[in-house]
């Protein structure tokens, strides 16, 4: 997982609109501990995702934020071997995370509560 991956994907809104964006992750990877970078944008519609998370056996656990909004929280699920399935929690916000890695490819699945309802993005190595 360890690198730069660039693709696109739709972001799902609240009000039921979708938009597509164009998205660009950078993992560092060192033992059990990933670092993470995730920013896509549309032409009306940002967002900047970064974790730090810890592995121990499968389970996972650590941090989140996203800058543009200023919320952060924790996160805890399973994962391994470059596939993951999170919930990323903050006051008034909870999300499910799925990210699937294959060779050179990774789909990464969001699914929220709040205003951003959801995100489906393919990504490229």
């Amino acid at each position: 997982m360890a690198g730069t991956w660039s693709g696109a994907g739709s972001v799902m809104l609240d009000d039921g609109s979708s938009e597509r964006i164009r998205c660009r992750a950078t993992y560092h990877v060192g033992g059990p501990r990933m670092t993470m970078s995730l920013t896509c944008a549309s032409d009306a519609y940002k967002f900047n995702l970064a974790a730090d998370v810890q592995a121990e056996g499968s389970a996972v656990s650590g941090n989140w934020s996203e800058s543009s909004r200023n919320v952060s929280g924790s996160l805890q699920g399973r994962g391994g071997g470059g596939n993951f399935q999170v919930i990323a929690s903050a006051p008034g916000f909870n999300a499910d995370i799925s990210m699937r890695t294959t060779g050179n490819k990774q789909a990464v699945t969001i699914r929220a509560d709040s205003q951003f309802r959801g995100a489906s993005i393919v990504l490229s190595k």
